[in-house]
């Protein structure tokens, strides 16, 4: 059995502000320095989970902004580490190397999810994302690549709202572990370290005794894409076959999601060149 994670940062059990997971500016390097090693210790706790279960081969995706954070010498010895971007599949590269399950963890809710903690969908620049209509954020965009090549998400980790994001996308047979409540985006209440990754250690053993199906997103797919600000838009509707549908909304169809994906990655990259 091959296990493949992908490892944020926000929905780490400690992890509240921005502040704590921003690797960019100095004034806060104490706290992101804490941030990776509290990261680093919940991958660790799926990885055993997933060894438990008779995982072997685990593969780690570093899936947090600038894709650096992982303590590598830190990272339990018996997984692989993908570290640095760019990557062409991003939070999930490296998934069409032929797994048989995918574990979200430390991922959050949805941009505009009420009271989640540190909710968005991969850029502050997206007001929001629908794929088919219905709103999508990171692990359900993510998921999608994955069950295009097959693999099944069978464990989520964060606060209760990507949990509750996570049943409502996969299903109640997705394997959930709740390591903080948000109060607001910028306060949570928090497991200790030590319990969220006992807890994620024994749900990955258990989400591996049990099948679950890949989450395939129906084609031809429509991602529609609303950003914060029309300039966002203005540079997002370069994208060759990308139609202006409002103001700051731009939509990409394609009889491919892979290709509709690595399309809307295109728009909101360029959406940062203002």
């Amino acid at each position: 059995m091959r296990v493949y994670i992908s490892v944020d940062m926000e929905g780490i059990a400690g992890v509240v502000h921005e502040h704590q997971t921003d690797p960019t500016d100095a004034r806060f390097a104490a706290e992101y320095a804490r941030s990776c090693r509290l990261m680093t210790g919940e991958a660790n706790a799926a990885i055993e989970g997933a060894l438990a279960a008779g995982a072997e081969s685990v593969v780690v995706n570093d899936s947090h902004w600038l894709m650096r954070n992982l303590l590598a010498e830190e990272l339990h010895p018996a997984a692989e580490l993908i570290s640095g971007s760019p990557k062409a599949l991003s939070m999930v590269e490296g998934i069409d190397g032929g797994f048989d399950a995918l574990f979200f963890i430390g991922y959050h809710g949805r941009a505009g999810t009420a009271r989640s903690t540190i909710d968005h969908t991969y850029t502050d620049r997206i007001h929001e994302v629908r794929v088919n209509g219905a709103p999508m954020g990171e692990m359900g965009l993510n998921a999608a690549v994955a069950g295009y090549f097959g693999v099944p998400v069978a464990l989520v980790s964060g606060d209760e709202t990507v949990a509750a994001e996570a049943r409502e996308t996969f299903g109640e047979h997705v394997e959930t572990v709740v390591v903080k409540r948000a109060v607001s985006r910028h306060a949570a209440r928090c497991l200790a370290p030590a319990e969220a990754r006992g807890r994620i250690r024994a749900a990955a053993e258990s989400a591996l005794r049990r099948p679950h199906p890949p989450y395939v997103a129906p084609v031809p797919v429509t991602i529609d894409t609303e950003f914060a600000r029309t300039v966002h838009a203005d540079m997002a509707e370069l994208v060759p076959g990308s139609v202006r549908t409002s103001a700051r909304t731009v939509r990409y169809r394609h009889e491919d999601y892979r290709e509709a994906f690595r399309a809307w990655r295109a728009m909101y990259n360029l959406a940062g060149v203002e």
